[in-house]
């Protein structure tokens, strides 16, 4: 039988090592601390007969919100359950009682959570079981550059149509904004083959006519032809010099 309590000081070691054993988002113990003494009603554990904790969740209230242009807000930081008690409900129950507390307590108007894209089995539960919507993906969100869903829970309605208009929008401007770089991009590359084009041309204009580059070639030939010639002309002066020593000598 596994119960589910309010979280106490001597508990938040306790979720913290549930934390390390299955999770690979960690913080350290003041951070668990600064949770149970700034939103104590928002951290419970689950707990077996024997007493051993099995699962934990660890929520707030969003600090900037619960002004006129955003309303209060909730926030599971973290929720994990030990392996071998998985698929019993524990993880539902424990979401469940803290969000009633954020309504109760806080008068929350929503509740939000970030889950890594590729975790099939809490956007399952997130979505299908607790009713949880996807607002955007967030790009590299995780230390090891996975990306993540932002996933909200509506407990006043009206503010989902809030939300629903603003990212929305905020999702159309991103696309003309990746619209307009794909354009220049565009532009940069047509611009570079531009240039190609012209450098081409210039060094066509600077390369010599077919007729002078086939002339080229007979007048080195005829330049080594006479530098044979006077190579060997070099050896017959030298036998004329010998001939003529030896008409002296006679």
């Amino acid at each position: 039988m596994v119960g589910i309590r309010r979280a106490t000081l001597d508990d938040l070691i306790h979720m913290q090592q549930t934390n390390l054993m299955c999770l690979p988002e960690n913080y350290q113990l003041k951070y668990y601390l600064y949770h149970g003494l700034s939103w104590p009603h928002l951290l419970h554990v689950a707990e077996t007969d024997s007493g051993r904790i099995v699962g934990y969740v660890l929520a707030k209230i969003d600090e900037e919100s619960g002004n006129k242009d955003k309303p209060i807000s909730g926030h599971i930081t973290s929720i994990s359950v030990h392996r071998e008690y998985r698929k019993l409900g524990i993880a539902k129950r424990l979401m469940d009682i803290c969000m009633e507390e954020m309504v109760e307590i806080y008068d929350a108007a929503h509740c939000s959570l970030n889950v890594r894209v590729g975790n099939v089995g809490a956007m399952s539960l997130y979505r299908d079981v607790l009713g949880f919507k996807v607002l955007q993906e967030e790009i590299d969100y995780y230390a090891d550059d996975e990306n993540a869903y932002e996933m909200r829970k509506y407990f006043k309605p009206e503010y989902e149509e809030i939300d629903a208009e603003q990212y929305s929008g905020a999702a159309k401007k991103g696309k003309k904004q990746a619209d307009a770089e794909k354009m220049n991009v565009g532009d940069e590359d047509d611009a570079g083959e531009e240039d190609k084009q012209e450098v081409a041309k210039e060094e066509t204009k600077e390369q010599p006519d077919q007729d002078e580059v086939e002339d080229k070639p007979s007048e080195v030939s005829e330049s080594t032809e006479n530098t044979q010639e006077a190579g060997s002309a070099e050896p017959t002066a030298s036998k004329k010099k010998k001939k003529n020593r030896k008409k002296k000598r006679r």
